[in-house]
């Protein structure tokens, strides 16, 4: 049986959104939001890898783990694997589940379906996508798209990531959700690893596994969470998460 841990990465510079992690949703930051649905996934303990003093102190405020972590890290992978190198030296923990601090809107199904791929040993990474069903995202860069082999219908075998829109002809389109799983020995060759072209020219650090060899499997779920990045969204996720949260729709 796994033994996982959720980290939740979060850093205050953000070029579209800065201090994101500490803005304001119903009078609690982002970062609380995220950290209560991870909590409510019951998949394993949580911790925040934090940049700053003042994302630790806002967790510590209400009840939760958190680490400060270097500043200077390239991503968010980099981050989590300081902070379970720290909290969990001694290597309890055999998956560390990287939940990125932008997703306040993620469900906690979600959350537990990405363990099921880990269960055939030769997955080194676990990840998700749903289906796009806005006309609007199957060309937009900043959906990222999801392209695999099909193991069921619940499940793929990860070929590619890309921005543009593919694969290309009729049939779905998936959107890739950035949340991973990744087997502890898979996340330490990963951060080992130098990044990778296709990795430096899509701007997808997950290009980087995917070209050293590693196997990605995509668990496919019904609801993608909303990415906050822009003050836009900020707004959405705000409606979201008002009055009635849980019998939500995502317009």
């Amino acid at each position: 049986m796994a033994n996982p841990i959720v980290i939740i990465p979060a850093r205050m510079a953000s070029t579209r959104l800065p201090g994101k992690p500490l803005a304001d949703i119903h009078g609690e930051p982002m970062i609380a939001h995220v950290w209560r649905r991870a909590i409510e996934a019951d998949v394993g303990p949580v911790l925040v890898a934090a940049d700053t003093v003042e994302i630790v102190r806002a967790i510590e405020a209400i009840g939760g783990r958190a680490i400060l972590t270097r500043a200077d890290h390239g991503s968010g992978s980099d981050r989590i694997f300081e902070a379970l190198n720290a909290f969990d030296a001694a290597g309890r923990h055999d998956v560390a589940i990287n939940l990125q601090g932008d997703l306040p809107t993620i469900e906690p199904a979600a959350m537990r379906a990405i363990m099921a791929p880990l269960d055939e040993a030769e997955v080194d990474i676990a990840t998700l996508a749903t289906p796009i069903a806005r006309a609007e995202e199957r060309d937009n860069p900043n959906v990222v798209k999801a392209v695999g082999a099909e193991i069921s219908p619940t499940r793929l075998r990860a070929l590619y990531f890309t921005r543009a829109s593919a694969p290309w002809g009729e049939g779905p389109l998936l959107h890739h959700i950035g949340l991973y799983a990744y087997r502890r020995a898979a996340l330490a060759r990963f951060v080992a690893l130098p990044q990778s072209n296709l990795e430096r020219r899509e701007k997808l650090e997950q290009l980087r596994a995917l070209e050293a060899g590693m196997r990605i499997d995509i668990a496919i779920v019904d609801t993608p969470p909303l990415g906050v990045d822009t003050p836009q969204d900020l707004e959405r996720a705000r409606r979201m998460l008002g009055p009635g949260w849980g019998n939500h729709d995502q317009s």
